[in-house]
């Protein structure tokens, strides 16, 4: 192998020797591949996103209903028997903060934090993230833990 036997991979070059709409001697003027008339016969010519041709396009035919609130919360939800899970673990001492949870990879950085009222809790945990559930609150109380909202 040496600079004299180099060549591209195989595919990767397609050269298309013939060159379109350079006259009727090359066998490609006239309407240079592009057929008779119509908008895609003609320079400048782009179809919206979407188009089908004239037909009521399918994101006007759908039925559309329901609202979405712009204004809506997203929380990421975290349960009593997970925060167990990793205390069993020894990854978690006895603080939950989002440092924490983002560390173990419960949460992101950015997200709002609910602590789920699911499984139970025997560990003493000061949790302090957005919102709890009322049965998460009970539980971590129960186990002598404190509940801190941000």
């Amino acid at each position: 192998m040496d600079l004299s036997n180099l060549k591209p991979a195989e595919g990767s070059v397609k050269k298309n020797s013939k060159r379109i709409g350079r006259g009727e001697g090359s066998g490609k003027g006239g309407t240079a591949t592009r057929g008779h008339k119509g908008a895609k016969s003609r320079s400048g010519y782009s179809k919206k996103i979407g188009f089908e041709g004239g037909q009521m396009p399918l994101q006007r035919r759908v039925p559309k209903f329901g609202f979405n609130n712009r204004n809506r919360k997203e929380y990421q939800g975290i349960n009593l028997d997970t925060l167990q899970a990793l205390v069993d673990e020894g990854r978690i001492k006895d603080t939950v903060d989002m440092d924490v949870l983002v560390a173990n990879g419960l949460a992101g950085r950015n997200e709002l934090v609910k602590i789920l009222g699911r499984g139970e809790l025997k560990a003493k945990l000061k949790v302090s993230v957005h919102k709890f559930t009322a049965s998460a609150k009970e539980a971590i109380e129960a186990a002598g833990g404190e509940v801190v909202t941000l």
